[in-house]
């Protein structure tokens, strides 16, 4: 019996998790362990890298199937351009296959793409590539798919500042009426709710300068599962561990 099927499986999960309560409406996760999944099978780290691509196709499907709205995915952060040359450039051949592999079928599945993060300091060919796949899946109204690539949470928020600092400059904005809404209109998430849901590969517990402002009141979910491992059965799990949660904001449970 497959995994899907048996007992446990991704198909009793999702059924569960449709009887059980709300879905997020926005998960966002942290794929980690590429390269603690390499080494521990002896591999070069960019064949890691490229295992992860089936995990995202795993975490889409799966959030598709369960209705989630927006999925956002730290998939390379500004830090990350510290690698390794050859790492950095696997990563931006990676980017370009997924892209080659999976837009027709996005497209088909009703998936919106957007980037997140200073993408010119991709490569030209990368950022062909990108604005393909913007481009191509601009329709799509079933789920939003946000990849943040050469993202880093402090400098959203600097940018979001300075583009205040220039409304203000040019009149167009009051400082009085400078608040949190008016921070959060500007961030590159602005035009979707805060994610509900952060997931962590890898069993690390850190943000790692990813989504700072916006995961204020976000359920977390760490699993020691490295992200080529991680399927849709474990993004199940996790939406039914959120299911599980209160979430008070703030307040006192009545």
């Amino acid at each position: 019996m497959s995994e899907a099927g048996a007992p446990g499986g991704a198909d009793e999960l999702l059924q569960r998790l449709r009887l059980h309560g709300a879905v997020p409406a926005h998960v966002a996760v942290i794929m980690d362990g590429n390269g603690r999944w390499a080494q521990g099978r002896s591999l070069p780290r960019p064949l890691g890298h490229h295992a992860g691509m089936t995990a995202v196709r795993e975490v889409v499907e799966g959030c598709l199937a369960a209705g989630v709205e927006v999925l956002t995915l730290f998939a390379f952060s500004q830090e990350n351009w510290r690698r390794p040359v050859d790492e950095i450039e696997s990563l931006m051949n990676l980017l370009e296959e997924y892209i080659a592999k999976e837009v027709d079928e996005l497209r088909q599945q009703g998936v919106v793409v957007r980037i997140l993060g200073e993408t010119d300091r991709l490569s030209p060919s990368a950022r062909r590539a990108v604005d393909r796949i913007m481009g191509e899946t601009s329709d799509g109204a079933v789920l939003s798919l946000n990849l943040c690539i050469s993202y880093g949470s402090r400098a959203e928020i600097a940018r979001a500042a300075r583009l205040i600092a220039e409304d203000v400059a040019a009149g167009k904005l009051d400082p009085a009426d400078v608040d949190e809404d008016a921070i959060a209109r500007h961030l590159y998430t602005a035009p979707w709710p805060d994610p509900d849901l952060l997931i962590r590969t890898s069993g690390e517990q850190r943000l790692s300068n990813f989504l700072l402002w916006q995961l204020a009141y976000a359920e977390f979910y760490v699993t020691p599962v490295l992200w080529p491992d991680f399927t849709r059965r474990h993004l199940f799990e996790a939406i039914l561990e959120f299911q599980r949660r209160d979430r008070r904001f703030g307040r006192v449970s009545v």
